[in-house]
Parts: C-alpha cells; structure tokens; sequence
C-alpha cells in the first residue's frame, strides 16, 4: 500500500513537472514580450491591450458553443474504443459547429462594439477597434474546435509544440508592430496573433485528419449532445471574462488607462506565475479524479495527494516571488510600474488559497454537475467585482489586492464547505498542516515586505525563502521516488565517466 502512494505521489509530481515545464517556457517569452510592450506602449498602451484582449474573450467565450469542451468526451471515447469511421464523422461534426461558431463570433463582435465603446472609453470612438476583434473571435472559435480534437486524440505532443511556437510567433509579431505603429498596433497585433495559433492548429489537425467539409442537417443533429455538454461550462467562463472585462472597464473609468495597465501587471505576473502548477490539473489531474468520481474514497484521496503536490511545488515558488517582486516588476517592465508592487503581493497571497481551492473545485467538473459549477463559479464572480469596486474606492490599486484576497478566501470557504456538505470531502491532516505552514509563511514574508527594507528584508525574505523550500523537498523526497532516481542518474553519469577514462 505505503509503495501506491508513493508510485501515486511520484505520478503527479512527473506529469506536474511536465506540464509546468512547457507553460513555464511560455510564461518565459510572455515575460521577454511584456517587457517589450511596457518600454514600447508604456502603462496606458499595457492597459489599452488589456482592455481589447478582454472584450475579445468576453466575445469568444460568449459564441463558441462550448465545442472546445464539449467534443472532448464523444471523441475520445470513439478513439480510445478504435472506432475509426465514427471518429472521422464526428471530426466532421466538430469542425461544421466551430464554423458556425465562428460565424455567431463575428456577428457578436460586431453588433457589441458600440455598447463595448460607450462601456470602457470616455473619450474617442473606439467602435472600429471592436468590430476588427470580429476576425480574431472567429478564429478562437475555429482553433478551439481543432485543439479539442487534438486533445481528445492524445496528441498532446502535437499541443505542446504548438503553444510554444505561439508563443515565439507572438513576440516576433508584437514587437515590431508596437515598435513602428505604438497603440495603432494592438488591433493588428491581437489578430495575427490568433491567426497564427489557428494556422498552426489547424496545422498539426489536419496531418491527422484532413479536412472534409459536409453541411448535412444529420451532423447538425449529431453535435446537439456535444453542444448541451458544453453550455454550462461556457457560461461559467463568460461570467469570468463579463467579470474582467467589468473590472477593467471600471478601473478605466475610475483611474484611466494607466490604472488599468499597472492592475493588469500586478494580476499576470501572479497568475502566469502559479499557472505552471495549475495548467497540469486540467491536463492530468481532471482525468485521474474523473474516473473515480462516484467513489468517494477515491475521490478524497486523488483530490488531497494532488493538493499536497501542487502546495508543495507552488509554496516556495510563491514565497519567492513575493520577496522578488519590488526587484521583478521594474526589471520586467519598466520603473513606472513600481507603484504596483503592493497590490501584486497581496495577490501572491490570494494564490495560496486558490491552491487549496482549486482541486476541491473539480469534483463538481469530475461529477458533471454543470448547474453546480455554474452557481458557483457565478458567486465568486459576482463577489470578486464587488470587492474590486469597494477595495479600488477605499485604496485604490492596494485596495483591489486585498479585495482578491478576500475573493479567493471567499471562494475556498465556498468550495470546501460546498464539497463537505454535498461529496463528503474531507481534507486530510497532511493537507490541513502543510497548507496551514506554508500559507504562514507567505503571510510572514508579506509581512517582512512592509516592515522591513535594505538588507534586513533580503535576509529575513531568504531565510523564509529557504525554509518553505526545505519543507518541500524533504515531504516530496519521503513521499516519491525522486531523490532515488536523481541519485541513481548521478551514479550512472559517473560511473560512465569513469569507464570513459579508462
């Protein structure tokens, strides 16, 4: 039993290493980018892009018919059975959807351009700059239905190169485009952008599976299940991008572009940050607790070791970056950004609770609960925009860090609390301990951040730094084979150095 646990532990913490690797790459070229952005366009050009870049996902979430979700499970229960010809149809059905996704993506667009403008600008006519989004929402809707079947066929590979040649793409496209046409060139560079993450999908899909277009009423028909699968799940996620877009578009009205820029640095670096951790529960962990998610033991079980990797991993990660920050978002973006250092730690903070929210939070996923995930999903929503306008009017941009604080403690109540009542989760003793210490020691690192300067703070941030770190490896080392393979792969490195020499 003691040697499945320790195969169990050793499986999350690979396939989170995996995962975490490649968004970790990409995460590296958004930062390059982003820097290139902030000297190029400054706060007011970084809030100008932040503003479009949610008015296109608000659009994209609001017409793509949950087909990037809902095809998942059809396909790949048709794939993993060898069913070759039904497979080939329903790509027929998936790909005939995302057009007609599509298509509503561009109407959308462009019918809420004048509200969008009247919304988020006081000055200027901005409606031309919405309605060109039009183009870059369809693609969304086109690359989604692509991904979907590259996922759902394990081509996870295929998935893998395609975010990181993106990501290339994206900083060779922005920087010149900024460079020579300044605010002119964010319309431009948010559709080249999608355009080539579609080519490059649709790439990879259609050496798969070419392309055979049929408009018969029978495949509309098929997708019915596939699209009410999905529903749920969308409008959860346009709730989220209603919720940002309404954020940002307040800040604007409020404080101004620049406000809206230095929110939006302060909110990515976090979330880009974690989200290394957090991309491979939905690419590993999801399926695992799928499986098991009638049996109530087992789910406990997945849910609680998953917890404790993903604290484990992430807690000195986090502890690090809040020490970092006051250094990392000058260097990262520019000097005008400095006043935002406040509001980013405190968003560290929240990132603590969300580890711990996260995971639980799937079991409604796992169930196929989409009403539930929905209320819920809703209410954070709904909390988290009402703390922003009270915390921004008391505080200003330190009032919104502590407003997500509150949010994200808000939604771990609700989730944990939620899952307790209606699952019969229970959190273990291993969770409850290391969350209660590694979260202490972030509230101390924060706490040293705004008592302290000068070498004091290097020091007694390095000494947290350390101990949360500490913690980690001697927990994982005990728990996993790690420490094993590493010293096994460096006796065998030697070893063959030696037999090299003779």
């Amino acid at each position: 039993m003691e040697e499945q646990g320790k195969n169990s532990y050793g499986h999350i913490l690979k396939y989170t290493s995996i995962f975490g690797g490649v968004q970790g790459l990409i995460i590296l070229v958004g930062l390059v980018r982003n820097k290139f952005v902030a000297l190029l366009l400054g706060a007011s050009g970084m809030g100008f892009v932040s503003l479009m870049t949610s008015v296109q996902n608000f659009a994209s979430q609001c017409t793509n018919l949950g087909v990037s979700f809902g095809a998942v499970p059809r396909l790949s229960e048709l794939y993993g059975n060898n069913k070759e010809p039904q497979l080939l149809r329903f790509v027929q059905v998936v790909r005939l959807w995302s057009l007609i996704a599509a298509l509503l993506g561009f109407l959308f667009c462009i019918a809420i351009s004048p509200f969008a403008d009247t919304m988020t600008f006081t000055w200027g006519n901005h409606q031309l700059h919405y309605a060109v989004l039009a183009l870059s929402v369809s693609m969304l809707a086109i690359t989604g239905g692509e991904t979907a079947i590259l996922k759902a066929t394990r081509r996870l590979g295929a998935l893998a190169k395609i975010q990181i040649v993106t990501a290339l793409l994206s900083l060779a496209i922005s920087i010149p485009l900024y460079y020579y046409l300044y605010h002119s060139g964010v319309i431009p560079v948010i559709v080249l952008m999608a355009f080539s993450t579609m080519v490059a999908t649709m790439a990879y899909s259609y050496r798969c599976y070419p392309l055979r277009l049929n408009f018969s009423k029978s495949l509309l028909r098929e997708g019915a299940g596939m699209i009410r699968l999905g529903l749920a799940f969308i409008l959860a996620a346009v709730i989220g991008s209603a919720a940002e877009m309404l954020i940002r578009a307040y800040l604007n009205v409020e404080g101004g572009l620049e406000v809206v820029g230095l929110y939006n640095a302060a909110y990515m670096i976090t979330l880009t940050y974690a989200g290394m951790v957090f991309t491979a529960m939905e690419s590993d962990y999801f399926p695992r607790l799928s499986a098991v998610n009638q049996d109530v033991v087992a789910t406990n079980e997945t849910v609680n070791k998953q917890m404790e990797v993903s604290l484990l991993l992430l807690s000195p990660m986090l502890v690090g970056l809040l020490m970092m920050l006051p250094f990392l978002i000058p260097l990262l973006f520019s000097e005008e950004f400095t006043p935002v250092v406040g509001m980013a730690q405190l968003t560290v903070l929240a990132m603590f609770f969300k580890v711990m929210t996260l995971p639980v939070a799937y079991i409604t996923l796992a169930r196929s609960l989409s009403l539930s995930f929905l209320l819920l999903e809703s209410a954070y929503y709904v909390v988290l925009v009402l703390l922003v306008v009270v915390g921004y009017s008391w505080l200003g941009l330190y009032g919104t860090g502590i407003a997500i604080v509150a949010a994200h403690v808000f939604d771990y109540v609700l989730i944990n609390g939620y899952a307790y009542k209606m699952y019969g989760y229970r959190s273990s003793m291993q969770v409850m301990r290391y969350g209660l210490i590694q979260t202490s020691l972030g509230l101390a690192a924060f706490g040293v951040s705004l008592a302290c300067s000068g070498w004091p703070y290097w020091t007694t941030e390095a000494v947290l730094v350390a101990t949360s770190t500490a913690l980690s490896l001697h927990v994982l080392r005990q728990k996993t084979r790690l420490w094993q393979s590493l010293t096994a792969r460096f006796q065998n490195l030697k070893s063959n150095s030696r037999s090299t020499k003779l």
